[in-house]
C-alpha cells in the first residue's frame, strides 16, 4: 500500500513539474503595463504575479526601471521570474481604411528565369551564375542599379563580356559572374532572368499616431507576389482607395479585397518595411476614434470587434473571437489566433481575405492587435499582430527615420 502511494505521489510530482516547465514556456520574461496597474496576464489566468521581497502589489515607475515579479501557478507554485515594466499610456486613432501603396525596391529583385536560344543551343546565364528567385540585385560590374531599365540598358551595352553581379540574399551581400549570352531570335544580349524594381497593392491601415504625424498598416511586411520574399524598401507612397469588390474566401483558397486608387497625390511616404507591418509618415494625420494601445498582458482570449472596410472607404466593425493568445510567440507578426464570426462579414468574404491585413482588433474598449494572415484551408481563422509590436516598430522607424535625416 506504501509502495502505491509513494508511486502516485511521485507521479503526481512529475505531473506537476512538467506542468509548471509548460506553462512557464508561455510567460513572457518581459511585460509592460501602466502605472498603477495591477500585474496580471489576461490570456493565462492560472498564473499570479507577485512582487517580490515585499514590494508593492501594482506597477510603478519608469521604463527604465523594471520591477521583478514572480509568476506563480495557481498562485502557489513559482514557475518563473518576470520583469514588469510601466509604461505611459499610449493612446492613438484607430482606422479600418482602405490604403494603397507603391514601393520601389532597393536594387531590383530577381523574379524568374527563361531559357535563352542561342546558336549552341538553349543557355540561362542566370541560373548558371546560380542566382536564384528572390535575390536582390544591387550592382553589375560595381555599378548600382535600381530599375529593371538600368538593368537592360547595361547589359546591351556590355554586350556578351563577363558581369560582376553584387546581390543580397537573405540579407547577405555575394557576387557571382554572370556571361550574357546572345538571344539568336532577337539578336540582342540577355542573362535569362527576369526582374522586378516595384510593388503596389491594397491593404488596411490600423492606426495614426496623430502626436507624431505617423502610420501604421498591414501588420506585415510586403511581400513580393512571385518570390515571397520581402521587398528591400528603396522608397514608397500611400494613396488613398475605394475598396470596388470582393472575391470570397473558401477553405483551400483565400479571396481578396478589390479596390481602385482613387488619387495619384500621395497621403503620405513609406519610411519601413518590416516583418509586422509598413510605418511612414502622414501628411494630414486624423483625429478620431482614439483609443488606447493595450499591452500584450491586456489581451485575452474571448469576444472581440475589427474594423475593416470591405466596400467604398468607410470601415464598419464586426465581431471576432480571440482563440489563442501567444505571449511568446517567436514570430513577430502571429501573436493570436482569432475567427471571424460576425455573420455579415462572412456572407460577404468568407472569412479572412487579402486586403484585410492590418484591420485593426479591439478588445475592451482598447486596440489589441491587427490581422495578419488567413488559414488557407480554415478561411475563418487567422493570425494577428499586437498592436504594441506595431507600435514599437513605429515608434523604432521613427528614429531611424530622424537619424537618417
Amino acid at each position: 500500500m506504501l509502495k502505491k502511494t509513494v508511486k502516485i505521489a511521485l507521479a503526481a510530482a512529475a505531473l506537476t513539474a512538467a506542468f509548471s516547465i509548460y506553462v512557464a514556456g508561455l510567460v513572457p520574461d518581459n511585460i509592460y503595463l501602466s502605472n498603477g496597474e495591477n500585474p496580471s496576464i489576461k490570456s493565462l489566468p492560472m498564473i499570479k504575479l507577485s512582487a517580490q521581497h515585499g514590494g508593492a502589489e501594482y506597477v510603478s515607475g519608469n521604463k527604465s526601471s523594471p520591477l521583478v515579479y514572480t509568476a506563480k501557478l495557481f498562485g502557489v507554485l513559482p514557475v518563473k521570474e518576470v520583469n514588469v515594466q510601466a509604461q505611459s499610456v499610449r493612446t492613438v486613432s484607430v482606422a479600418g481604411t482602405p490604403f494603397g501603396i507603391k514601393m520601389f525596391s532597393n536594387g531590383v529583385m530577381v523574379v524568374g528565369f527563361s531559357d535563352i536560344q542561342t546558336a549552341a543551343g538553349t543557355r540561362c546565364p542566370a541560373k548558371a551564375a546560380q542566382l536564384k528567385l528572390g535575390d536582390v540585385i544591387i550592382k553589375l560590374n560595381g555599378y548600382s542599379v535600381q530599375s529593371n531599365s538600368e538593368v537592360e540598358d547595361f547589359i546591351t551595352q556590355n554586350g556578351d563580356r563577363p558581369v560582376t553581379v553584387t546581390f543580397l540574399r537573405d540579407g547577405v551581400q555575394m557576387q557571382v559572374q554572370l556571361v550574357p549570352v546572345t538571344d539568336s531570335t532577337a539578336n540582342v544580349y540577355r542573362t535569362g532572368m527576369w526582374v522586378r524594381d516595384s510593388s503596389a497593392g491594397v491593404g488596411t491601415m490600423t492606426f495614426y499616431d496623430v502626436q507624431q504625424g505617423m502610420f501604421a498598416g498591414l501588420g506585415h511586411g510586403i511581400r513580393d507576389t512571385d518570390t515571397q520574399k520581402d521587398i528591400p524598401l528603396l522608397s514608397g507612397e500611400i494613396v488613398p482607395v475605394r475598396i470596388t469588390g470582393c472575391t470570397p474566401s473558401s477553405n483551400g483558397e483565400a479571396g481578396e479585397l478589390k479596390g481602385v486608387f482613387t488619387s495619384e497625390f500621395p497621403m503620405g511616404r513609406v519610411w519601413a518595411n518590416s516583418t509586422n507591418g509598413v510605418y511612414g509618415s502622414i501628411f494630414s494625420a486624423p483625429c478620431n476614434n482614439m483609443m488606447q494601445v493595450a499591452s500584450p498582458a491586456q489581451v485575452q482570449t474571448g469576444p472581440a470587434t475589427i474594423l475593416t472596410t470591405i466596400s467604398g472607404t468607410k470601415p464598419k466593425e464586426y465581431e471576432i473571437v480571440i482563440e489563442k493568445v501567444a505571449l511568446t510567440s517567436s514570430n513577430q507578426n502571429k501573436n493570436m489566433v482569432v475567427r471571424i464570426t460576425d455573420p455579415e462579414l462572412l456572407e460577404n468574404t468568407g472569412g479572412i481575405v487579402q486586403g484585410m491585413s492590418g484591420s485593426p482588433i479591439i478588445q475592451n474598449g482598447r486596440l489589441v492587435g491587427a490581422v495578419t494572415h488567413v488559414f488557407v484551408n480554415q478561411v475563418t481563422r487567422g493570425y494577428a499582430v499586437f498592436a504594441q509590436n506595431m507600435l514599437f516598430s513605429m515608434d523604432n522607424a521613427a528614429r531611424v527615420y530622424g537619424a537618417a535625416g
